[in-house]
This record gives structure tokens, C-alpha cells and sequence, in this order.
């Protein structure tokens, strides 16, 4: 059944607060947000919409306030700036009621008008009940499994060199179009450069071929630590999950399935095909596909689920100083983004590579 807690908040931005705790671990937060505190956020709201918006006779961003309202319409900026308002308030919403929320919140304003109380709803999932196992026990019989050695052999170094040659080929005389592939083969073949001290020096920053052969080695072993490291870790994780008992909230589970369907429709469009062409080439329903995919995005919620717990039970935290460099870079490339978003983004990932170390021994 469900119960509800009604509490009165002395913030500056939103009023009448009333949580809601539903099944599946998940709560329901309302709340209103008074004329005069979403006022304020008018102009935010407009730069951000007139930086996307299409006018023509207008650059983006310089389109007068009176005509980008008549373009868009009133209502699409009372609703930027009541998201502008939400995502600045719920971040001291959570913390003033200790709500312990996890993933994306829900949000949907109830209530908008001009000139009216704003009224919403947010509807969330919390951190559910989780049983851990003797995780770090678990770590250890994993760490102890033997690994195989990391070499590099000629043969890498050879198809590494042969990929470089290749690259350099020239093509003017190729008439490609009239080629079979075998032909097109041997002409690559008989025009490949020939490597030498000289032709490295065109390549990069190398000072001879056995100065290139050197870095080769050093990147492909670095790369072959980075991938065992990241198979350990998998390993592990696979091994804390399967002994880790815990009601997932449905919310978490639709954001990775989200997540994977997003990642999906990327890299098909990144092969020039429509995502809805592709699965109609299988013969499969988004339904479909999102089934399919649903057993891999419920271990990827458990595991954030159980990395969460692991970082609370050890107090591990954010460093501070590596955080804000990391968000800085990050709203560098991509100025638009939320900051409350980011910063999250960034703190479960410092936090989460926190806690692999912990799980492989590293220091």
C-alpha cells in the first residue's frame, strides 16, 4: 500500500512538497513553484530556445524576444523555465528530504500558466533494499584466477606496419571503378610504400623504424593491459551480481533499456541506414528488440545498483578537485548541457572507477 508524507519546505524555489512512496522502489514527489520564483528564469529560457530555433531573416540566437515568443509560442517558454527551474531545485529537493533517488526522474508539469503557480510532479526511483555479498571476498578468488601473460608478437607489429604502408598508398592511377578486387589487391600490393627510416619520419614522430617498431610495442601492450583490465573487471562484477539480491526499481531498468535503444539508433544511423529500415530487415518489433535486450540492461542496473552500495558502505566519495575539472572539460564540448546532469554523470563515474580499483586491488 502506499504511503504518503506530507511535509511543508522552507526553500526559496518550490512549495507544498508531498511525497509519495509507490511500489518497486520508486516515490512520487508534487510540489508548486510560485509565478514570481519562475520569473526570473524567463531569459534563460528564451536564449536557450532561440538558440535552436529556425527563423528565417534571423541567425540563431539574435531573434528579438517578440518574435521568437509569436514563433514558438508563449506556453514553449513557460515550460523552458519551469524545466530551467525543476532541474536547479531537484538536486536540494532530494537532499532536504533524503530522498536516495537514482537514475532519471520522471517530470511533468501538472499546472502552467502565465502568470499562475507552476504545479508538478516528479516521479523517481530510490535506492532499493540490497543484500550484498562478501564482495570483497568474492574480488579475491577472482583476482587469484590465473591470467595469461601479455606479450606482443611480431605478427601485431607486422599487420600494424602493413595498415601504415596501406594508408599511404597512392591512388591516382587506380581506376577503381574498372577493378575486379584481386586486381585492386595487387595494385595496392605493387604501389605500397617501402618502409624505411625515411618513410617513418613522414608518419610521425619517430626517429627511425626501430624507434617505430618501439612505440608500436608499447601502445599495443598498453592496449592489451587496458582490455585485460577491463575483462577483470567485468569478471568480478558478473561474479558480485549473481550473488547480490535486490528488487530493481522498473525506472532504472527502462533507463538502460533507453539507454541501449539510443546507442542502437547511433550506430545505425552512423552506417547511413534508418534504424526502422534496419529492424524491418530483421523482422523485428522495437518491442522485440528491446525484449531481447532487456536481460543485459537489468545486469547493467544491478550493477550500478551495487556499485552505489559497495562506494556507500566503504565511504568512498568524489574527489572534489578531479570532479570540476572533468565537468569543466565536459561543458567545454558540449556548452549546452545541463549542469546538474553533468555533474551527476561525473560523480557516478569517479565514483564507480573508485570502486573497481577497490574490487582489483589497485591503488
Amino acid at each position: 500500500m502506499k504511503k504518503t508524507e506530507e511535509k511543508q519546505t522552507k526553500s526559496v524555489l518550490y512549495s507544498n512538497i508531498k511525497i509519495t512512496k509507490l511500489p518497486d522502489s520508486e516515490v512520487e514527489i508534487t510540489g508548486e513553484i510560485s509565478a514570481d520564483k519562475i520569473a526570473p528564469f524567463r531569459k534563460e529560457a528564451l536564449e536557450y530556445i532561440g538558440k535552436n530555433a529556425q527563423i528565417d531573416g534571423f541567425r540563431k540566437g539574435k531573434i528579438p524576444e517578440k518574435i521568437l515568443v509569436s514563433k514558438v509560442g508563449e506556453i514553449a517558454v513557460l515550460e523552458e523555465m519551469a524545466e530551467i527551474a525543476i532541474s536547479k531545485m531537484y538536486p536540494d529537493l532530494l537532499l532536504e528530504h533524503k530522498i536516495d533517488a537514482i537514475g532519471r526522474p520522471e517530470i511533468a508539469l501538472t499546472k502552467i500558466a502565465a502568470g499562475s503557480d507552476l504545479s508538478f510532479k516528479i516521479k523517481t526511483a530510490v535506492m532499493p533494499e540490497v543484500a550484498l555479498p562478501d564482495y570483497k571476498k568474492i574480488a579475491e578468488a577472482e583476482n587469484k584466477k590465473p591470467v595469461e601473460k601479455i606479450t606482443v608478437t611480431e605478427k601485431e607489429i607486422e599487420e600494424v606496419i602493413m595498415e601504415v604502408r596501406k594508408s599511404r598508398v597512392d591512388h591516382t592511377a587506380h581506376d577503381h571503378a574498372k577493378m575486379s578486387k584481386d586486381e585492386h589487391d595487387k595494385a595496392v600490393e605493387m604501389s605500397l610504400p617501402t618502409f624505411d627510416d625515411a618513410f617513418v619520419k613522414t608518419v610521425g614522430d619517430f626517429k627511425d623504424v626501430a624507434d617505430f617498431k618501439a612505440k608500436v610495442t608499447e601502445n599495443i601492450q598498453k592496449d592489451k593491459e587496458h582490455k585485460a583490465n577491463e575483462k577483470k573487471r567485468i569478471e568480478i562484477a558478473e561474479a558480485v551480481i549473481k550473488e547480490t539480491k535486490a528488487d530493481l526499481p522498473k525506472i532504472v531498468v527502462e533507463a538502460e533499456l533507453d539507454k541501449m535503444e539510443a546507442q542502437f539508433n547511433d550506430d545505425i544511423t552512423r552506417m547511413g541506414i534508418k534504424a526502422e529500415d534496419y529492424m524491418k530487415h530483421l523482422k523485428k518489433t522495437r518491442e522485440e528488440m528491446r525484449a531481447e535486450w532487456r536481460p543485459d540492461a537489468l545486469k547493467r542496473a544491478t550493477l550500478q545498483i551495487v556499485l552505489h552500495k559497495i562506494a556507500e558502505t566503504e565511504k568512498i566519495v568524489t574527489d572534489k578537485d578531479r570532479a570540476e575539472k572533468e565537468i569543466k572539460a565536459i561543458l567545454e564540448h558540449y556548452p549546452d548541457a545541463d549542469l546538474n546532469r553533468v555533474r551527476g554523470y561525473v560523480e557516478s563515474m569517479l565514483v564507480n572507477e573508485m570502486v573497481f580499483d577497490l574490487l582489483v586491488g589497485k591503488k
